[in-house]
């Protein structure tokens, strides 16, 4: 047996955290080989110690079943940070020399699905909230639309839309989850809990790219991605693999808010990436008299406009705290009675007959 041979008959077993080979994120070393005997390390964070007998059953099992007989494993334990540096340097090597996400069938020029990107300078202004509303109305429109949760260290997405299943297997490839008439992937599928992710740049290259080529989709007419705030790794991996990606801003009427809203804009901007438009959220509340009152002052999402030479697209108020939430199962989409999704089925609407373009 090869080192190779080796690597291939243990590429099935993964690292529960990041549910990929330990093989190809780099925490199998000191591999050596010699007949019918085989030795080999294993690197594993603190909080995964308890893994120890589980792994060393299966890696021992799968290399019995390629004729070693004698095998010989050493754990050695690594800080979470050391980590996920070495899978950071790892996958760094192999998001080289992947291909490009241009050679999805979902992102190429004729596929007929209009990729819209939901982005903010800042967390905290309602950018997921515009993001499953915006697909809802999109829905009632008679459109096929998809959300990719990209908000890696926020996704919320699953929550907000009331989704308690995971996503399945079909074939080689997985299965979206449905809820509300929307196709739905999101890392909060793939992490235990409510862990923090710790990945960095290589793997949220990987990220993406799983969720555009390994997802089965189906026919879709609308991809709306929830980005992570601020113009970090995974907005840059956005604007660099789908340049046909178009974004809308989320702000709220508060001076900073349109301040680093901007910084993302001007991200949009740099890289040839079309801007819909800004929707300030949070407008002002309407009391039971129809009185509006402006919490967070007035014209901050129409001066962000101005700033970027776009549209403003809508002015969201605050929802009344003593109206019932939700529709269906979702604790997050606007009553359709309600005056915030009047706006947002004038905007799916525009955007549609593209009104906004």
């Amino acid at each position: 047996m090869t080192k190779d041979d080796l690597v291939a008959a243990i590429a099935h077993i993964q690292d529960d955290e990041h549910q990929l080979p330990l093989t190809e994120i780099g925490l199998i070393r000191d591999i050596t080989t010699n007949k019918d005997h085989a030795a080999l390390s294993v690197l594993l964070a603190p909080n995964l110690a308890s893994r120890e007998q589980e792994l060393q059953e299966q890696i021992t099992s799968a290399l019995q079943k390629s004729g070693i007989t004698d095998v010989h494993i050493r754990f050695k334990h690594i800080s979470n940070e050391e980590k996920n540096d070495i899978i950071a340097i790892k996958l760094n090597k192999t998001v080289r020399r992947a291909p490009t996400l241009m050679n999805s069938p979902l992102v190429a020029g004729d596929s007929g699905v209009t990729f819209i990107a939901i982005a903010s300078g800042k967390g905290g202004v309602g950018k997921s909230t515009v993001t499953v509303n915006l697909a809802a109305a999109l829905v009632k429109q008679g459109k096929r639309v998809g959300i990719i949760d990209a908000d890696i260290y926020g996704y919320s997405i699953p929550e907000m839309l009331g989704i308690k299943e995971l996503p399945q297997k079909q074939g080689n490839r997985i299965a979206p989850v449905e809820s509300q008439g929307i196709k739905v992937i999101s890392t909060g599928f793939f992490v235990q809990g409510n862990k923090p992710v710790v990945w960095r740049g290589p793997m949220l290259g990987k990220m993406l790219g799983t969720f555009l080529n390994e997802v089965e989709w189906g026919p879709l007419d609308y991809m709306i991605l929830d980005l992570p705030p601020g113009t970090g790794d995974v907005a840059l991996d956005v604007h660099n693999r789908i340049p046909q990606c178009a974004e809308i801003l989320v702000t709220t009427p508060h001076p900073t808010a349109n301040h680093v809203a901007a910084r993302a804009g001007e991200m949009a901007i740099q890289t040839n990436h079309p801007i819909l438009g800004v929707i300030e959220n949070m407008s002002y509340f309407t009391d039971p008299t129809g009185e509006k009152h402006y919490l967070f002052g007035r014209g901050g999402g129409q001066k962000l406009a101005d700033e970027l030479n776009t549209k403003l697209l809508a002015e969201v108020p605050i929802q009344s705290s003593d109206a019932p939430e939700g529709s269906g199962s979702s604790p997050t989409l606007f009553r359709e009675s309600s005056e915030q999704w009047h706006i947002f089925m004038e905007l799916a609407a525009s955007i549609v007959s593209k009104k906004v373009d």
